[in-house]
């Protein structure tokens, strides 16, 4: 079986604009860009016509990839008091001059839909409520979609930044399932990923995945998404995996479109609705 990601997407959308039908005024989303980067512009056209089309007010703000820091932050300090502002989101990479760090630990937590502020990923380690990395809620969306129970299941994740692998690790545990996290320090893979009832790529590794690494019944979750010949292809050899294991998300067309959608549920964790 083939994951839909588009299908469970449009699920979102559609249970989002109907959650905002009867509300007074619409969340805000704000993004920041630096300069001009053809794949930031694209992903943001995308997060535009999400925002609107279910009923979310959209800002962009444009700095060159001159401006500094201290106007950067100056910003995102305007924003950050703006009552009317739901969601902030600077998009990366920045210029060299500016510190990625210092610019998340500028925006508000309870504004931080991207999740990546420190206090935010704290919350998320004790189970508190907190703004969720986009792309690890995703990967928990899609299997909430299947109705796939996750207690007691064993679950390889192959990668640990920490903006996916660490976060999703955190995430799968309070839903009880066995999780082992495996990087490029990690001897035997295979071992691993045969005995994992779901495993899950964020390695950055085209076709890392090979057919006999996993069984007929794993369900493979992919989040890589790399360039190969002018074509986006994930982590896993699809076309080796696609008609043999239990499950699989495609890329593109998996966890991406999901990943745009659930960052609309961020703006809603401190909306009143």
């Amino acid at each position: 079986m083939i994951i839909d990601g588009r299908e469970i997407a449009k699920k979102i959308k559609s249970d989002v604009k109907e959650s905002l039908s009867s509300c007074l005024r619409a969340p805000k989303v704000v993004a920041i860009i630096l300069g001009d980067n053809p794949s930031s512009e694209s992903y943001l056209k995308m997060l535009e016509k999400t925002c609107t089309n279910v009923g979310f007010d959209y800002e962009l703000c444009r700095l060159s990839d001159t401006a500094s820091e201290m106007e950067l932050l100056a910003l995102i300090d305007e924003k950050n008091k703006d009552d009317s502002i739901n969601g902030i989101l600077v998009q990366m990479p920045l210029p060299a001059h500016i510190s990625q760090e210092k610019v998340l630990m500028h925006i508000d937590p309870v504004k931080d839909i991207d999740g990546f502020h420190p206090l935010n990923a704290g919350r998320l380690f004790k189970g508190e409520k907190a703004m969720r990395p986009c792309t690890p809620l995703a990967v928990v969306t899609i299997l909430d979609a299947l109705s796939i129970d996750l207690k007691g299941k064993n679950i390889v994740v192959i990668g640990r930044s920490n903006i996916v692998g660490k976060p999703l690790a955190i995430m799968l545990m309070q839903r009880h399932a066995t999780v082992t996290v495996c990087h490029s320090r990690t001897q035997n893979i295979a071992q691993h990923t045969k005995a994992a009832d779901i495993v899950i790529l964020a390695v950055g590794k085209p076709g890392f995945l090979k057919k006999d690494m996993v069984t007929e019944e794993t369900i493979v979750i992919d989040v890589g998404t790399n360039e190969v010949d002018g074509k986006l292809v994930g982590d896993a050899d699809f076309d080796a995996l696609k008609d043999y294991v239990k499950m699989i998300t495609p890329v593109p067309g998996g966890v991406g479109p999901v990943t745009n959608a659930v960052l609309l549920l961020n703006v809603l964790e401190h909306f009143e609705l």
